[in-house]
């Protein structure tokens, strides 16, 4: 018996990364999936490869959180998870920031989440029973030089996730968010133009002195999507082998 037995989930940026590596556990486990990205190559072979459903989604558009949420309901009989996990990055200092690249980041991090949230209030308060699970980040409890669009993002995300939580719970929905350190996905590389770039230093400065694996992620949004954490809401759950253990003055 699958822990996710009997659940039906929404994956956001899960054609390929940490998103995949999600739907894949989902899968595995027992849920149906419908896997959303704007890759859709990439999202559609994954989808026949697990026997999930594919479906084309911007996070940033309401008109495509309408048509992703009404398949789901259409095809699974109703929607109890949802995985808010696209997002994308952005490195410049605070000066040198054009407003037209810090709102990019801003319609994707943070207005996806706010609009998938509210896209499945109306499916998981029918079913009085729901899980979102908001991808934030380190960079959601602490500052970072050059990510002030991403770290901005992710600290709302977090408060998000708690007004939330607040409105919700009597709708039994819960809702949390997940705070990944450095994982082993593309996004660094891609956000610095396809240059592969070294972040073996970074990852050895963190206590596990490694990179964590998007699995790990995944692992962790699988605990939150099943009921095992049905008294869990409102809360931050981190994986980030150690990053925020410390403070400015270790060496």
């Amino acid at each position: 018996m699958g822990r996710l037995d009997g659940k039906t989930a929404l994956i956001t940026g899960a054609a390929r990364g940490q998103g995949a590596a999600a739907a894949r556990r989902f899968a595995e486990e027992g849920a149906k999936v419908l896997i959303a990205d704007i890759l859709d190559d990439e999202g559609k072979a994954l989808a026949d490869e697990l026997g999930a459903l594919y479906q084309h989604l911007d996070v940033s558009s309401e008109e495509d959180w309408t048509a992703a949420v009404d398949r789901a309901v259409t095809e699974f009989g109703g929607l109890t998870v949802l995985l808010n996990n696209a997002g994308i990055l952005h490195f410049s200092e605070l000066g040198k920031t054009k407003l037209a690249d810090y709102e990019r980041v801003i319609r994707v991090n943070q207005i996806g989440a706010f609009l998938g949230m509210r896209s499945v209030v109306e499916p998981m308060s029918n079913a009085q029973n729901g899980s979102i699970i908001n991808v934030s980040s380190v960079e959601g409890l602490a500052g970072m030089p050059f990510l002030v669009a991403y770290t901005a993002s992710k600290f709302a995300i977090r408060g998000m996730t708690k007004v939330a939580a607040l409105e919700l719970g009597p709708k039994g929905i819960r809702v949390n968010s997940i705070h990944p350190g450095m994982i082993d996905t593309k996004m660094v590389s891609e956000a610095a133009g396809g240059v592969e770039i070294d972040t073996s230093w970074v990852a050895k400065k963190v206590a596990l002195g490694r990179a964590g694996q998007p699995s790990e992620i995944a692992n962790l949004a699988v605990f939150l999507a099943s009921d095992e954490s049905s008294y869990s809401t409102g809360a931050e759950f981190v994986a980030d082998g150690g990053a925020t253990a410390t403070h400015a003055l270790k060496v």
